[in-house]
C-alpha cells in the first residue's frame, strides 16, 4: 500500500510516527511519503515538508503568511497527483487538511482522517463538507463516537488516545523517576503562548510564597526567550524552569496547575492532582463563550463527563480560589482517593482495548482490504 500523511504540528509528528510504525508491521511494503518531522521521518516515511514550515498559529499570523500557505497548498496537490497513493491519511490540522480533502476526493483518492478536528466545539459547520469528503473517520476521544452517530448519523471508528501510549513508553524508559516522588514539587504549566502565559503565570506564580515548602517548576515553552521567564521568575525564591523535560516533571511533581488543552490530560495519566487554570483577554472571552459550546474546557472532563478537576475560568482564577484548590489537592485525603479511582477509569477509557496506534493502523488496513 502507498500512502500520503499530512500532519502540521508536533504532536500530529508523534502520533503519526507511532501509526506508521504499526503501517509498516501489518505490511512490510508499505511505501509512505509524508508532511510532519523528524519522528515521522525516523519511523520510515519519506519527508516531503516539514511541519516547522506549516506552523502559523492565530488570525494576524495566517493573514501575514497566506501566501504561502497557498503555495504549499499547490505544491501539496502537485506532490500527491504525482505520488497516486492507495490512501491519503490527515493528521489533525484541520485547516490545512480539509482544504486537502475536498480537493483530493474530486480526484478520486481514499481518504482517512486520524484525530477528528474538535468540531463538536466549535465550527461545526464543517461537518457536512467533512461527510461528503472523509471516507473513514478515526476518533481519539471516546464522546466523539456518540456526537457523529447521534448528531450526523455518521459512522466514525473510536481507537482510544494515542498519549496513552506515548506515557507508557516513557514510564517503561524511565523507571526510576517515578519510583518515589520524594521532592516536594508543584508544576507549572502555563500555555506556550507569550500572551496566554502573562495572563495566568503571574497567579499561579504567587503561590510559591504561601506553599513555601515547596518547590515550584515551570514547564518552559521551548520557542520563548530565557529573559521572559527570568523577569516573571525573578522575585520568587522557589521556584525555577525547565525545558522540554515536562514528562520529567510530571513524573516527580505533587500537584500541576495547568492550562487547558492536551497538558491536562497529559498530567492525568501521569496521576498527577491539578488545577485547569485559565484566563484570557476579556473581550476574546466573550466572544469565544458565545462561539464554544461545551459543558467544560478540559479534556480530562470532557471525556469523564463530570468535574473531576477544578476549572478556575477567567474571573474565578484569583490567587484565593487557586490557594483553595491547591490546598485541598495536598491535604484532602478523600479528594485524593477519588481523583486516583477518576483518573484510573479515564485511562481505561482511552486505553480502549489496547494501543490507539495499532487499532488506527489495523482499522486502515482493514478499511482499504474492503
Amino acid at each position: 500500500m502507498k500512502y500520503y500523511i499530512i500532519s502540521g504540528e508536533a504532536s500530529g509528528d508523534l502520533h503519526g510516527s507511532n501509526l506508521i510504525k504499526e503501517l509498516h508491521l501489518l505490511d512490510k511494503e508499505t511505501s509512505i511519503r509524508c508532511w510532519g518531522g523528524d519522528k515521522m521521518e525516523a519511523a520510515g516515511a519519506t519527508l516531503v515538508k516539514h511541519y516547522k514550515e506549516l506552523a502559523f498559529m492565530g488570525f494576524t499570523e495566517v493573514l501575514k503568511n497566506i501566501g504561502t500557505i497557498f503555495k504549499n497548498l499547490r505544491f501539496c496537490k502537485e506532490d500527491i497527483l504525482q505520488f497516486q497513493p492507495d490512501a491519503i491519511l490527515l493528521i489533525d490540522y484541520p485547516g490545512f487538511n480539509l482544504r486537502i480533502a475536498k480537493w483530493a476526493k474530486s480526484k478520486g483518492f481514499k481518504i482517512i482522517y486520524y484525530i477528528s478536528p474538535q468540531v463538536w466545539a466549535w465550527k461545526e459547520n464543517r461537518v457536512k463538507m467533512m461527510r461528503q469528503c472523509i471516507d473513514k473517520m478515526i476518533c481519539i476521544l471516546p464522546f466523539e463516537k456518540t456526537y457523529y452517530k447521534n448528531k450526523w448519523n455518521w459512522e466514525v471508528d473510536y481507537v482510544g488516545h494515542p498519549l496513552v501510549e506515548v506515557i507508557e513508553d516513557f514510564k517503561k524508559n524511565n523507571p526510576a523517576l517515578s519510583v518515589n516522588k520524594t521532592q516536594k514539587i508543584i508544576a507549572l504549566l502555563p500555555g506556550s503562548r507569550k500572551q496566554e502565559i502573562l495572563k495566568k503565570l503571574p497567579i499561579m506564580l504567587q503561590l510559591s510564597n504561601e506553599f513555601s515548602d515547596y518547590q515550584f517548576i515551570v514547564a518552559k515553552a521551548p520557542g520563548l526567550e530565557e529573559s521572559f521567564y527570568n523577569e516573571l521568575l525573578q522575585p520568587y525564591k522557589n521556584v525555577s524552569w525547565v525545558v522540554n523535560q515536562t514528562y520529567e516533571l510530571l513524573s516527580q511533581s505533587t500537584a500541576a496547575l495547568v492550562t487547558s488543552g492536551t497538558a491536562t490530560l497529559e498530567t492525568a495519566l501521569f496521576n498527577v492532582p491539578e488545577v485547569i487554570c485559565y484566563k484570557g483577554n476579556a473581550l476574546s472571552y466573550q466572544i469565544a463563550k458565545r462561539l464554544i459550546h461545551i459543558k467544560y474546557i478540559c479534556l480530562v472532563n470532557l471525556i469523564m463527563d463530570k468535574e473531576v478537576v477544578k476549572e478556575l475560568i477567567q474571573d474565578e482564577l484569583t490567587v484565593e480560589n487557586l490557594r483553595h484548590e491547591l490546598n485541598e489537592l495536598l491535604h484532602n485525603k478523600a479528594k485524593q482517593l477519588q481523583l486516583n479511582t477518576d483518573y484510573a477509569t479515564l485511562k481505561n477509557i482511552l486505553s480502549s482495548g489496547g494501543h490507539a496506534s495499532s487499532n488506527a493502523a489495523t482499522a486502515i488496513v482493514d478499511f482499504l482490504g474492503k
